[in-house]
């Protein structure tokens, strides 16, 4: 099922808060935003951007606002949607039909709507920089005489690669490193991780 086939799925299957997702889809489509459907759930979009979901449970329905923590917040109906988790989304729910004030609903929406259009949301958390993976000179030395054991090195991953050099820079005595350069050898060259065995 594509998008709008799954969306239109979300709405028509029986559910006890059935009724209630309709009005809220009612409210929602009298905006700008851009019906499709993510993480198992209708989703609203403006400019490609994430806005709002509509959602529904076993005990409550109700509106995941993205950046809800940015929302003026009037009626003090808005919940962290996971506590200890998401930072800015905020989740409001409803228990009956009858919870759904539509006016209420909109004046929520028509915000989160242009705060999202004036660009107002967390910045995103800067990516962890990977560690430089550091070749002991013995390690080295192996790749300039047999090439194909630094083809196969450079395949694996960083968190592979840094498990082999530490393996060998962590050897006190050079014949211990020798030893170690002769037991990783096959290893790299079949294109195994140190501890692949344990894994």
């Amino acid at each position: 099922m594509d998008a709008l086939e799954k969306t239109e799925f979300y709405y028509s299957e029986e559910h006890h808060f059935k009724t209630g997702i309709a009005l809220l889809r009612d409210v929602v489509l009298k905006t700008d935003l851009v019906e499709t459907y993510k993480w198992n759930f209708p989703t609203y979009t403006i400019g490609r951007k994430n806005v709002l979901a509509v959602c529904k449970f076993k005990h409550h329905f109700g509106i995941w606002f993205f950046n809800g923590v940015f929302l003026n917040d009037p009626q003090n109906v808005l919940d962290n949607a996971q506590k200890g988790k998401t930072q800015a989304m905020r989740h409001w729910k409803f228990y009956s039909n009858t919870d759904v004030d539509q006016m209420s609903v909109s004046a929520y929406i028509n915000e989160a709507i242009e705060n999202q259009k004036k660009g107002i949301e967390l910045p995103k958390s800067p990516k962890r920089k990977t560690r430089e993976v550091i070749i002991p000179s013995e390690l080295k030395k192996v790749f300039n005489s047999q090439p194909k054991t630094k083809t196969a090195f450079n395949k694996l991953s960083p968190y592979k690669q840094k498990e082999y050099t530490e393996y060998i820079a962590n050897a006190k005595r050079e014949k211990t490193k020798a030893a170690r350069l002769v037991k990783i050898i096959p290893m790299l060259l079949e294109g195994k991780g140190l501890n692949d065995l344990y894994r």
